[in-house]
């Protein structure tokens, strides 16, 4: 299990990290495709249609569920990241403390948590994903797929 403290309002992990926590305590980012994303929405197929209201994520009380696979090329939509950073804002706001997951704990989960950590809590340099990056990497593991990390690089600026 995967499991990274922050700070006392954000940790990141794994799957198996979110099955171990007290959801009636964080508020959870699932930031995975299969099998959270696909479950709370509820469909079989491959993937939903692009028109459906829950295709970019779904929020439930303090859960969201980000429909977010890892590809070597960046496939992602700002929206949601701007979706994961309004729910963390709100959330942490509450004193409620913020669990981001993926699969394996090592790409979206920890870029999700340096792009809180930057843009959110000012805990790491704001002025590019690079400089963000630098430094998050000399406290926390980290091995971004390379479409995660170039989408981070070419948008920073407009994740606000």
């Amino acid at each position: 299990m995967i499991l990274e403290c922050v700070t006392d309002l954000l940790y990141f992990g794994d799957l198996e990290s979110c099955n171990a926590a007290n959801h009636k305590i964080f508020a959870v980012v699932h930031a995975c495709k299969d099998p959270c994303h696909r479950h709370a929405v509820g469909y079989s197929n491959k993937s939903l249609h692009k028109t459906h209201p829950a295709y970019l994520s779904y929020e439930t009380d303090n859960q969201l569920f980000l429909n977010l696979i890892d590809p070597p090329i960046p496939l992602f939509q700002i929206e949601s990241f701007k979706t994961f950073l309004d729910f963390s804002s709100r959330a942490t706001a509450q004193g409620r403390p913020v669990l981001i997951h993926c699969n394996q704990g090592q790409s979206r989960a920890p870029s999700l948590a340096l792009l809180y950590m930057a843009k959110g809590l000012n805990l790491l340099p704001n002025e590019n994903y690079a400089a963000a990056r630098t430094v998050f990497e000399t406290k926390f593991p980290y091995t971004p797929g390379k479409g995660i990390a170039k989408f981070l690089a070419d948008n920073w600026n407009t994740l606000v």
